[in-house]
């Protein structure tokens, strides 16, 4: 089973980063409610928000949507590190004892049985990981791939699998 099917929405702390923000873009690809908290307007928080994501910019646990509010165990709260430790919103979420993962965790459980290549490193890994995915991609495996930025030959950091290819057929 997937572990993140039991989630129908999933918050974000810090969702304009571009980790979480991949994140965010595979969850709302995959059917599910998807909201955040970002401190400021960025091309990425406007670019998420233009593609069906709540996002709002005021630490304020009234500014949680109520779906979010109200469905404590149907929300599965993402957090990165950047958040402060006296922000109000995920203080509010531990108390009311939301499941609130790490980025890192996250992506665990997304790869959790699956054939996983990992880039790591100091330098490179937005290029190596770009390229792995676009070979991949366009050798017809179907993959997903989480990119630490945003690929001009993608428009985006999220590479979603594609319904394998057929071959053309010649009269």
């Amino acid at each position: 089973m997937n572990p993140v099917a039991a989630f129908p929405h999933v918050f974000f702390l810090g969702i304009g980063g571009i980790g979480m923000s991949a994140l965010a873009r595979w969850f709302k690809a995959n059917g599910h409610s998807v909201s955040g908290y970002d401190k400021t307007v960025t091309p990425l928080t406007e670019a998420l928000t233009a593609e069906g994501i709540a996002v709002h910019y005021e630490d304020a646990v009234a500014n949680i949507p109520a779906q979010v509010r109200e469905n404590r165990a149907q929300v599965l709260v993402i957090l990165t590190p950047a958040i402060p430790k006296d922000h109000q919103e995920w203080a509010w979420l531990r108390e009311q004892d939301y499941d609130i993962r790490k980025r890192s965790q996250v992506l665990g459980l997304l790869t959790q049985g699956r054939p996983t290549i990992a880039v790591a490193g100091t330098h490179g890994k937005t290029t190596t990981s770009s390229m792995v995915a676009h070979l991949l991609h366009h050798a017809g495996v179907p993959c997903a791939a989480f990119l630490g930025g945003i690929a001009v030959n993608l428009g985006s950091n999220l590479l979603l699998p594609q319904p394998p290819r057929r071959p053309k057929r010649r009269p």
